[in-house]
This record gives structure tokens, C-alpha cells and sequence, in this order.
């Protein structure tokens, strides 16, 4: 199985400053020593509100990464605002997300189905820019096919109900991985790269891992917290060396471990 690619979600690191409304801790600080520890990218959330990364953020993050070699993945919402800062940009990638203002974190995946009309035409214009598009959406076989009908070269599985049935020791995990499987398969089938992320940490990664589909895994949030107790190179060294693992086993061997 091929390597399997880590992108680092350092929007809680802006979290954190905000609440002080300080200058620190940098999340461009951050991303810089996210790569030195091998993350394969970055991933930011510009909201709406600014809850945590700034515009000043976005446009040091872009900088960097271009100066690194590395890609930036800028999660959006389906906005003509966040387009036009997208189109400004011009990131590595751009992750389509749902987004509703009171939500303390992205609350499922994006309704391709329901927004196709109007989500068609923004990858459209945003891949005209040269920026690769991925779809944030739940492992639905409908809207698997309607992110590649919308013409998507990416969709990121979300992967928030699996780790919470494994961390709740909830009988539905081994059935909601399988459906993440089916998912992965169903993507690749139509030629997109699959990409999964959301609520991933130690005990969740492996079995997501090894599902042969995927090129990459974003993970940002237990990677913050976890940087808190060991720092953030070890966190990250961490991750990658089980997400290795994973890769280097069966995937009938890792299946089990969701439903211990």
C-alpha cells in the first residue's frame, strides 16, 4: 500500500490566541513546525465569523507553504465571500465544508445532493483557478456519486461518527467503518482521490488508515490537544508513525481493532 499522506488542521492553535485576544500562539508557527515534524500539508478554516483563523493568517499560511513546497488546503464554506478570498489566494486546495454559524465544530458533511446546483458551478470556477477542489461529505453512497457528478477531483470522507462510536465503545463502530470503506471504494470507482478527517487520534487511526483507498488524512484537533502533553513534533511523529503501521498490515488484522 502506498504512503498515506498527513495534513495538520492548525486552527486550534488560532483558538487559543483568540481567547486571550493575544498575538500568540502563532498558528503559522505552528504550521512551520508541523512540517518539520512531517506533516505532508496544511489544513486552515477560514469561517465565516473568524472564530479562529484570521485573513492575516491565510495569507501567512499561503506564503509559507509556497516558500516549503508544501500545500495549503483552505476548508471554505460555499460562500460568494469565501470564494472570492479563495480565487485571491489561490491555495494548493480548497475543501468545501457546511458551516452554520452557532456550531462549535463542522457538524457533518456537506449536502452535494441538495447544493449540486450551486456547488457544480464554484468547483468549476475555483478548478478554472487551478485550485484542486475536494468535497467534505459524509460516507453516503448518494453523495459520493453527487460530488463526482459536480465535478470534484477530491472528496473527503468525514470520519466523526466512526472515532465517536469507537471512543462511546458503541456496537455501531464496526458497521460505520465498513461504511467508510464502501465509501472509499465508491470514490476511487469514479476516479476521485478520497481523502478522510474529523475526530481522528490515536485509537481511531488505524483501521481508517488501512483502508487502501485513501491518499490522505487530516487531523487537527486531537493533534493540538495532544501537542498541549508532548509538544507538537512528537504528536505529529506519533500519528505518522501509526498511520505507517497501518499501512504495513492487513487490513483484515486492523478491522478489529474498532471493535475492541
Amino acid at each position: 500500500m502506498s504512503k498515506l499522506r498527513l495534513g495538520v488542521n492548525i486552527d486550534h492553535v488560532a483558538t487559543v490566541r483568540n481567547a486571550r485576544g493575544a498575538s500568540y500562539p502563532d498558528p503559522v508557527r505552528a504550521a512551520e513546525m508541523a512540517l518539520a515534524a512531517g506533516a505532508d500539508g496544511i489544513t486552515a478554516h477560514l469561517r465565516e465569523d473568524r472564530r479562529h483563523i484570521s485573513d492575516a493568517d491565510i495569507d501567512a499560511l499561503v506564503a509559507i507553504t509556497r516558500r516549503r513546497g508544501r500545500p495549503l488546503n483552505l476548508e471554505m464554506a460555499v460562500t460568494p465571500e469565501m470564494e472570492a478570498i479563495a480565487l485571491a489566494h489561490r491555495p494548493h486546495a480548497a475543501c468545501l465544508v457546511p458551516e452554520r454559524r452557532e456550531e462549535v465544530t463542522t457538524e457533518g458533511g456537506l449536502n452535494v445532493v441538495k447544493g449540486h446546483n450551486v456547488i457544480t458551478p464554484l468547483i468549476g470556477r475555483l478548478s478554472a483557478a487551478g485550485i484542486r477542489v475536494s468535497c467534505f461529505i459524509d460516507a453516503d453512497p448518494a453523495q459520493v456519486a453527487a460530488a463526482g457528478s459536480a465535478g470534484t477531483a477530491v472528496v473527503e470522507l468525514h470520519t466523526g461518527a466512526y472515532c465517536d462510536a469507537v471512543r462511546e465503545r458503541s456496537p455501531h463502530a464496526p458497521a460505520l467503518l465498513e461504511k467508510l470503506k464502501a465509501a472509499a471504494a465508491q470514490a476511487a470507482g469514479l476516479g476521485l482521490e478520497v481523502h478522510a478527517g474529523h475526530g481522528i487520534d490515536y485509537e481511531t487511526v488505524k483501521p481508517i488508515a488501512a483502508i487502501g483507498e485513501l491518499v490522505e488524512l487530516n487531523i487537527g484537533h486531537f493533534l493540538i490537544g495532544e501537542a498541549i502533553f508532548i509538544g507538537l513534533g512528537p504528536a505529529i511523529q506519533r500519528m505518522r508513525a501509526l498511520m505507517d503501521e497501518a499501512r504495513a498490515n492487513s487490513p483484515g488484522e486492523l478491522a478489529q481493532v474498532g471493535q475492541r
